[in-house]
């Protein structure tokens, strides 16, 4: 029988994006001794959706993104502890074939998390490169929800129809879809602006997840077209983006002021009134700290109009997943 145990999602949640990209660097115990501590300040703060991924902090690592997770959620005791929503994306590797591939892949990122995994998403979809492998790899996911294993069951990086196929398919063994997450935030309103996939969402009481909703932190105020950059794709994408979106950061910095917020805080609370549950990364407490200060109030009309003016102006926008589906 299929599971009946409702899923409930917090209005933000915490994503571990920064997580797992920082562990690629090697285990330090002071740094997880602050991630347990941006863990527990979140949770007390009522942000209880954590979202992770198999792949993050791998090979050597050994699934560490998974680990740490489970370890964290394992030694809070407080207020929202049951509330805690632990998120992982199976990655659609080329060696998983079968529905049973999946199945095991969840079980292996149970193991690491030290309990049942509440919302499995399909990491990304292989609709655009090789259809033939989705279908096995998304009955491994249904028959997940199915056995009770799991409380949920998501998609990432899909577009509106292929969406809508999934959704048939599922909906005709009772399963239903919790959430689609997608790359979204003032410099990537693609998926909404001309996929249209908030209003399907919507139709299909489906809720949307908001990854990078910081757009990798160029929406923080941070950064200039003098600054020095970080190394990876930072150093490569943000001198190219920085000239067409003064304006949009502009417009931040204006709304910021008068509200008395950050630019970070404006940005991830106007996730929040489109109506998505964004997750910003935080690797420290004092970002886990501005990430919250987005809760509790709410950008107005004229102010979203504002922005969503200003982020239409601007002459570049992020980058779109590759694995992004229409």
């Amino acid at each position: 029988m299929p599971n009946q145990q409702k899923l409930s999602l917090p209005i933000m949640g915490c994503g571990t994006w920064a997580w797992g990209n920082q562990l690629l660097w090697g285990y330090d115990q002071s740094m997880d001794d602050e991630l347990q501590a941006v863990f527990n300040l979140c949770v007390n703060n009522g942000v209880t959706l954590f979202d992770t991924g198999d792949s993050y902090g791998t090979g050597r690592l050994k699934g560490r993104s998974e680990i740490l997770l489970g370890k964290f959620t394992q030694e809070y005791t407080g207020v929202n502890q049951e509330n805690i929503c632990l998120a992982t994306k199976l990655a659609a590797y080329p060696w998983r074939l079968t529905k049973k591939s999946m199945i095991s892949a969840c079980a292996a990122s149970a193991q690491r998390l030290g309990r049942n995994v509440d919302l499995v998403q399909m990491h990304w979809s292989t609709g655009n490169y090789a259809p033939w492998q989705e279908w096995p790899l998304l009955d491994g996911l249904a028959e997940l929800y199915e056995k009770g294993l799991v409380k949920g069951v998501g998609l990432s990086n899909y577009g509106p129809k292929r969406l809508q196929k999934v959704h048939q398919k599922f909906a005709d063994r009772g399963v239903p879809i919790t959430t689609v997450q997608v790359q979204y935030s003032l410099l990537s309103t693609y998926p909404v602006t001309q996929l249209g996939l908030k209003q399907v969402c919507d139709e299909l009481g489906i809720k949307m997840i908001a990854y990078s909703p910081l757009c990798l932190g160029l929406l923080t105020g941070k950064y200039s077209e003098n600054s020095s950059f970080p190394k990876g794709i930072r150093r490569v994408l943000f001198p190219q983006l920085l000239p067409g979106i003064s304006q949009l950061l502009a417009c931040l910095r204006e709304i910021a002021q008068f509200r008395n917020k950050t630019m970070s805080q404006v940005a991830i609370n106007w996730c929040i009134c489109k109506g998505t549950i964004p997750i910003p990364g935080a690797k420290n407490l004092a970002q886990a700290q501005e990430n919250i200060g987005a809760l509790g109030w709410q950008l107005d009309s004229g102010e979203i109009a504002e922005l969503d003016q200003a982020a239409a102006n601007s002459d570049k926008q992020m980058v779109q997943n590759i694995f992004q589906t229409g």
